[in-house]
């Protein structure tokens, strides 16, 4: 065990975006044994050694930098995604975007229909809640 703390002195590891390679090569992986088409295994083997590459990389900066742009990339849909769990477990509240800035805001449900007054930018518009 001491060997490999050794060995990962000074390295970067693993990530998000080498989570992210390790189960899309587990996927193509699995995907090329059942089809049994070369080129998948190829890619899955490439991706493989992609993510091996980046957790014993030494080069940190670069890797962290890698992987912002990844986490930013997918920023979105984990807003979305979680966004979209809060509406269904809210069941006493409605919500909307703000067309002026895109803010979500929410509002009690039930109250027919409202005047809606963005947090963020003051602007005001009118929906049925």
């Amino acid at each position: 065990m001491n060997f490999f703390r050794r060995m990962m002195v000074g390295r970067y590891g693993s990530d998000q975006l080498s989570m992210f390679i390790l189960v899309a090569y587990l996927v193509l992986h699995l995907l090329s044994s059942l089809l049994r088409f070369a080129p998948l295994s190829w890619l899955s083997t490439l991706l493989l050694a992609f993510g091996l590459y980046r957790m014993f990389s030494r080069n940190l900066v670069k890797r962290r930098e890698e992987n912002m742009r990844f986490c930013n990339f997918l920023r979105p849909f984990f807003d979305w995604c979680k966004l979209s769990s809060v509406k269904r477990k809210d069941r006493d509240h409605a919500y909307f975007k703000c067309p002026n800035c895109q803010q979500t805001l929410r509002v009690p449900k039930g109250k027919g229909r409202i005047s809606i007054h963005c947090r963020s930018c003051g602007a005001g518009f009118e929906a049925k809640s």
